[in-house]
């Protein structure tokens, strides 16, 4: 009995000793397996970023029966500043959301950095800055405490641009968040979304500097793009994006109208002239190369300009001017132009 024991035994042992190696065996076939694959996704990752940061396909949301964003396409380039344009309730804010996982999307596949925006959202948010529509402070801390604490959270030591940003924005660090305007508030939010020197930097709809401030900040989003930081913005004001945006995508009720370089975009646009002259004119004096229109209204001249912008003023300082105003195409313009040339073109001539 105890020679059988000890057979018995030692057989044990060898079938546990072949279970480990083979184990083992197994454990190695996976490694060697999933290094490959890791390298393949790191090289897929590296050529994804040297082209598109961004890459939104087919993008359906769906709240019930209400359409947030339906079958949308849309591309950020590495290094450039994107306008995404539209009036509230277009659907910004949801693409925004979706590519950044703050929302489950219906339907379609969103990439950024090469990486999918939901399996790998914690990657992606790390190497990304967001300043959300509805940003809210932690009351009565000081402005510094909170911004060292968010940069904290980041695994970020260094505040020398969290520092610099507040100067530019004349942001005082040492008030508390509950004594801020909401300007400040908003200086607040656009510090927190750059001060990490991330890759990309999503800005959804910040909006409401002064003139002054304002044009600070397209000055520090220029730097961030001459950094080959890469600036989503959206917004609804069409000369904000004109200012600083390399080319803008246009949304209205779910759906992309037009995505365009920005300098394509004022070309088809143009500027509107309105003269009001105490003398006399012919209508033919303004008929210029680059004028796609000429109007008479209740005795204004009304021009559509897309170039030779100088002929057209040196023609209209021939007369006595009684009132003048140039303007860009305003944001309702531009879908009312867009859309009136879709209609053309499904149903024939308008």
């Amino acid at each position: 009995m105890k020679e059988s024991f000890k057979c018995l035994s030692v057989i044990m042992i060898i079938i546990v000793i072949c279970i480990i190696l083979q184990i083992t065996k197994t454990s190695e076939e996976v490694v060697h397996v999933s290094e490959p694959r890791q390298r393949s996704m790191r090289q897929r990752s590296d050529t994804m970023s040297t082209e598109n940061v961004i890459e939104v396909k087919n993008l359906t949301k769906m709240y019930g029966n209400h359409v947030g964003v339906r079958d949308l396409w849309l591309t950020v380039r590495k290094g450039e500043i994107t306008g995404f344009l539209g009036p509230n309730g277009a659907g910004k804010t949801t693409t925004i959301r979706s590519c950044l996982a703050l929302i489950a999307k219906t339907a379609g596949e969103i990439a950024i950095f090469g990486l999918d925006s939901h399996r790998d959202a914690v990657a992606i948010r790390k190497r990304t800055g967001y300043l959300p529509g509805d940003f809210g402070l932690i009351p009565s801390v000081k402005v510094r405490s909170y911004l060292k604490y968010l940069l904290a959270l980041r695994g970020c030591e260094s505040t020398e641009k969290m520092v610099s940003l507040a100067e530019r924005l004349q942001l005082d660090l040492d008030r508390k968040t509950n004594e801020l305007s909401k300007g400040n508030k908003l200086k607040v939010g656009i510090v927190q979304a750059l001060m990490a020197d991330d890759d990309l930097i999503i800005l959804d709809e910040p909006s409401g500097l002064d003139p002054l401030m304002q044009q600070e900040f397209y000055r520090i989003l220029r730097d961030e793009k001459q950094r080959e930081r890469t600036v989503f913005m959206s917004s609804h004001n069409l000369v904000e994006v004109e200012s600083v945006c390399d080319r803008v995508a246009i949304i209205r009720k779910g759906q992309l109208v037009v995505v365009e370089d920005i300098q394509v975009l004022q070309e088809k646009t143009g500027k509107v002239l309105e003269v009001e002259f105490r003398d006399p004119f012919n209508i033919d004096e303004f008929r210029f190369e680059g004028v796609s229109s000429i109007r008479q209204d209740n005795g204004r001249l009304v021009l559509t300009i897309h170039e030779n912008l100088d002929s057209v003023i040196k023609a209209v300082s021939n007369h006595q001017i009684l009132n003048m105003n140039l303007q860009t195409y305003s944001l309702e313009q531009l879908f009312l132009k867009y859309y009136a040339e879709e209609e053309v073109d499904e149903g024939g001539d308008a």
